[in-house]
């Protein structure tokens, strides 16, 4: 191995730790506590190391936004092709979305600003607009077989992922979050509605 090549090969391996100690930092202590310097410490670099991989702390919370869009837009669309009929599809795609909130805490919490800054519109990563446009294709399926097909699609989606992170988030900020079997029967009642709306 030439001497670029193990340079290179050193600044993947650095990078990748240092990604991983800052998903152990924010495992254990939440994304507030994150910082460049006990990123540093935790791999026994100085900051100045970190800073030739990541411009600063805004940076490593994006790679990991991204990371966290991609897992969601992949358990989508799985859960999404399970099904032929788009009714099916879209309750299929929106208990997919409430899975990956609660098995991923910590990547919805920053996808989404949950108890924290929330990212400014012009800089969401390009993998956020994945699932917006699987939703919208389905929605569109059912709008265009429904008693009114001229309804405004886009206005369905967001009626539909209000309600879903709605859900999500007064879990998340509710003290005695309410039970599983409950959520369940709370989603499932207001995906049968929403589903009836479209077909009008």
């Amino acid at each position: 191995m030439g001497i670029a090549e193990r340079k290179l090969r050193q600044k993947v391996e650095v990078k990748a730790s240092i990604l991983q100690a800052a998903w152990q930092l924010v495992e254990k202590e939440g994304w507030q506590s994150l910082s460049i310097r006990k990123i540093a410490d935790a791999i026994e670099y100085s900051s100045p190391v970190i800073y030739d991989h990541f411009a600063n702390k805004e940076a490593i919370l994006l790679e990991f936004t991204r990371r966290g869009f991609r897992q969601l837009n992949e358990q989508l669309l799985e859960a999404k092709e399970q099904f032929a009929k788009p009714e099916q599809q879209i309750e299929a795609i929106a208990y997919a979305y409430w899975k990956f909130a609660f098995d991923n805490k910590e990547y919805y919490q920053l996808m989404y600003g949950l108890g924290m800054p929330s990212c400014e519109i012009e800089s969401r990563p390009a993998e956020c607009e994945c699932y917006d446009v699987m939703m919208l294709e389905v929605i569109r399926e059912i709008i265009a077989q429904s008693k009114h097909p001229e309804a405004d699609a886009t206005l369905k989606y967001y009626t539909l992922w209000s309600m879903l992170h709605g859900l999500v988030a007064i879990n998340r900020m509710k003290q005695a979050p309410a039970s599983n079997n409950m959520n369940q029967l709370i989603l499932k009642d207001a995906l049968s509605s929403f589903i009836l709306g479209l077909k009008g």
